[in-house]
C-alpha cells in the first residue's frame, strides 16, 4: 500500500512539475513577444525603464520556472532526493516572490485609476520631446492606440504648446490621424489636425480605448496567476512527501 502510494505521489507531482514547465515556456514566450513586437510594444518597452525592466524579470521568471519544472519532473521520475529538496526551495522562493508581487499589486492598485494618470499626464507630459522619456512613452501609447489623453484632446488643454511653434492647438502631434498606427505612419491632415478640425484628430482617451484592449486579458492573467500559485503550492506539497518517501 505504501509502495502504491508513493508511486502516485511520484505521478502527481510529475504531473504539477509538467504544468510548470508550461507555465515557464509560456512566460519566456509572452517576454520575447513583448519585446520583439512590431506593432508598437517594442519601442514603448524600450522607451520606459520600469517596463524594460519588467520584460525581462518576465523571461528570467519564464526560464527558471521552465528549468525547475524540468528538474522536478527529472527528481520525481528519477526519484532522486538532491533533485527534489533543489526543486522545493527555488519553487519556494518563488512561491513567496509572486505572492508579495501580488498583495503590493492589489495595495498599490490606485495608482492605476484615470485620476491618477490624468494628474501625471498634466503634471509632467512635454508634448514632442522624445528626450523625455514619459513624453516619449505617452506619445507611442497614443499613436499605437489611436487615443487621446487620459480621456481626451481636453486633457492637453493645461500643457502648454511648443515654443516657436506658428499653431495655435492643444493637442500634441501623437492625436493625429495617421494612415498607419505607428510613429513612421503618415499624418493625414497635419495641419488640420493642430488647428482643431475634429475629423483629423483622435478623439477617444486612452484609458478607455487600453482598458476595453486588455479587459479580457487582465482578467485571463489574474486567473493564471492564482492557477499558478496553487500548482507550485502542491507542487512543494507533493515534493515534500515524495522526498520524505524515497528510502
Amino acid at each position: 500500500m505504501e509502495g502504491d502510494c508513493l508511486s502516485c505521489m511520484k505521478y502527481l507531482m510529475f504531473l504539477f512539475n509538467f504544468f510548470i514547465f508550461l507555465g515557464g515556456a509560456c512566460l519566456l514566450g509572452v517576454g520575447i513577444w513583448v519585446i520583439v513586437d512590431p506593432t508598437g510594444f517594442r519601442e514603448i518597452v524600450a522607451a520606459n525603464p520600469l517596463l524594460f525592466t519588467g520584460a525581462y524579470i518576465m523571461l528570467a521568471m519564464g526560464a527558471m520556472l521552465f528549468l525547475l519544472g524540468f528538474l522536478g519532473c527529472c527528481g520525481a521520475i528519477r526519484e532522486n532526493k538532491c533533485l527534489l529538496l533543489f526543486f522545493f526551495m527555488f519553487i519556494l522562493l518563488i512561491f513567496l516572490a509572486e505572492l508579495s508581487a501580488a498583495i503590493l499589486a492589489f495595495i498599490f492598485r490606485e495608482n492605476l485609476t484615470r485620476e491618477f494618470f490624468t494628474k501625471e499626464l498634466k503634471k509632467h507630459y512635454l508634448r514632442n520631446n522624445d528626450t523625455d522619456v514619459f513624453s516619449s512613452t505617452w506619445n507611442s501609447v497614443m499613436i499605437t492606440f489611436a487615443c487621446c489623453g487620459v480621456n481626451g484632446p481636453e486633457d492637453f488643454e493645461a500643457v502648454p504648446p511648443l515654443p516657436h511653434s506658428s499653431l495655435e492647438t492643444a493637442i500634441p502631434e501623437a492625436c493625429c490621424q495617421r494612415e498607419l498606427q505607428s510613429r513612421e505612419g503618415m499624418i493625414v491632415n497635419k495641419e488640420a489636425c493642430l488647428t482643431g478640425i475634429e475629423r483629423f484628430q483622435n478623439r477617444q482617451g486612452c484609458y478607455t480605448v487600453i482598458l476595453n484592449s486588455f479587459e479580457t486579458y487582465v482578467y485571463l492573467a489574474g486567473a493564471l496567476a492564482i492557477g499558478v500559485l496553487a500548482i507550485e503550492l502542491f507542487a512543494m506539497i507533493f515534493a515534500m512527501c515524495l522526498f520524505r518517501g524515497i528510502q
